[in-house]
């Protein structure tokens, strides 16, 4: 059925390609360039704006003043955020390495297929348009109202072409604009990027009553098999080769003099590689790659942390945990009430899913180190998003128990499908507020910011100038971030 759905989604894109082709050509003597753009302007809405502006003043008036509100709070999260990801990409070439994808790059359809970003759903062609189409609209028509709510005229609304690239604007009379209050300004500037906020927040809820209404619980899910912290002095092998004074440098070396691979497979389907390690006459795994990471990170400190030798990891188990012998697991805590059934040594059959593929494991199972005759498999999870996008991640799935498995109650492949747009649209929309509020030429928060300046210092000339500083110190941020990711990634 994925197939069918990019089959489908090209299509639509080759359609809408030779749609909007043709319409540019037999309008061709109605667009404009302006700038790198061609404009189409029209005079669709403007009656509605008209109505909604003039009919509503005083909700419209509250609405300006959260707008404004909300404006600079996303101003100030956006620079902060900024911050946080200039350390991300120069000091966390890991992370960078992980994500791949440039920091300076436009969403566009097949974005996360094209970069093999695994932690990002699919993204289609057909949801592309249709988030351009919403975030766009009510953007655009917020700022058209707000301006008609101040007796701003708005001149025309229209579309913009870039390419591939599409945007619809509502264009007030600036002339109009300027002489106005700078409250009424700033209120007019901020309506667009407060409308994509309140849409992102209603997708969300959207998206949580969604998905309680067709997901079912159906695994649970682990991202790490039991970790042990060793100290380095104790250990004695690496990968069947004896060390004698163990030390980090002397470790890294061992395994870089033999070039180690991670030559122990562990489980039949779906194995995995590691290296065996002996410490204080016990077996411990890991792979090379993370044992090197850790032994250059931790430098200092004389620990590493490796796994366990139990059940799990022995017979390389894989996936979520879906069913132990005959009875099914709903979540982590149902699998931990299960495994309270059992006693250390007890045989079972685990049966986990990993990419869609059904996994059966028979284990033994080992006795808990600490809680003697508890039984345990060996598996642990780690949330692995901390700081600030582990709490934008965990907000954007407030609605999902932790390391639980979901199943679609029906017709997986519709549910997925409409459960990723509606994903997108709530993302793209919190997105697109917070983008917008850059104190940057080019947005929404450039303007903003200037005008702010402008009223606390009482001098346009040194609004001005403050606006062009704050403006290449961005673009300067911005330049950072890419040779930084070049960096990292080359």
């Amino acid at each position: 059925m994925t197939s069918n759905i990019y089959i489908y989604d090209i299509s639509f894109l080759i359609l809408f390609t030779l749609a909007v082709i043709i319409f540019l050509y037999r309008k061709r003597k109605n667009l404009k360039k302006e700038g790198i753009m061609y404009l189409y302007r029209t005079k669709v809405g403007i009656k509605l704006i008209d109505k909604i502006g003039s009919k509503y003043k005083k909700a419209i008036s509250v609405f300006s003043f959260l707008a404004v509100i909300s404006g600079y709070l996303l101003m100030v999260t956006m620079i902060y955020f900024l911050g946080n990801i200039i350390y991300i990409y120069v000091f966390r070439p890991e992370i960078v390495q992980a994500i791949k994808i440039p920091p300076i790059m436009p969403l566009v359809p097949y974005l996360p297929e094209a970069f093999k970003l695994s932690f990002l759903p699919p993204f289609y062609f057909t949801y592309w348009i249709i988030a351009i189409a919403v975030i766009a609209v009510f953007h655009e028509f917020a700022h058209g109202i707000v301006a008609r709510r101040y007796d701003i005229k708005v001149k025309t609304t229209g579309f913009g072409f870039l390419g591939p690239f599409l945007a619809a604007f509502v264009e007030p009379d600036e002339e109009e604009m300027n002489k106005k209050p700078k409250y009424q300004q700033i209120s007019v500037l901020s309506a667009g990027t407060f409308t994509n906020l309140i849409l992102a927040v209603i997708f969300f809820l959207i998206l949580g009553l969604f998905f309680i209404s067709v997901y079912t619980p159906a695994g649970a899910i682990f991202n790490t098999y039991t970790p042990a912290i060793i100290n380095i002095t104790s250990i004695s092998m690496v990968g069947g080769i004896s060390i004698s004074n163990p030390t980090q440098a002397a470790i890294t070396d061992l395994i870089n003099k033999n070039q180690m691979s991670n030559d122990i497979v562990l489980g039949t389907d779906e194995p995995i590689n590691m290296t065996k390690i002996i410490a204080e006459n016990k077996n411990y795994f890991l792979t090379t790659e993370d044992l090197k990471k850790q032994l250059d990170s931790n430098k200092g400190s004389g620990l590493v942390v490796l796994y366990s030798d139990l059940p799990a990891i022995k017979a390389g188990l894989k996936g979520a945990i879906i069913g132990i012998d005959e009875e099914k697991v709903k979540d982590y805590k149902n699998l931990a009430e299960i495994i309270k059934k059992y006693k250390p040594g007890d045989k079972i059959k685990i049966t986990t899913k990993y990419n869609d593929i059904i996994l059966e494991y028979n284990i033994d199972l080992a006795e808990d180190s600490v809680q003697k005759g508890r039984a345990v498999i060996g598996i642990g999870f780690v949330n692995s998003r901390q700081g600030l996008i582990g709490k934008i991640f965990d907000y954007f799935n407030f609605f999902k128990k932790p390391q639980t498995n979901y199943e679609p109650k029906f017709n997986a492949e519709i549910i997925i499908f409409i459960y990723n747009l509606i994903w997108w649209l709530a993302l793209i929309n919190f997105s697109v507020a917070l983008m917008n509020m850059l104190p940057v030429a080019v947005f929404d928060g450039g303007r903003m910011f200037m005008l702010t300046i402008w009223a606390i210092s009482k001098s346009e000339k040194f609004a001005q100038v403050a606006f062009r500083i704050m403006t290449y110190l961005i673009l300067g941020c911005l330049l950072v971030l890419m040779l930084a990711w070049f960096n990292a990634i080359f």
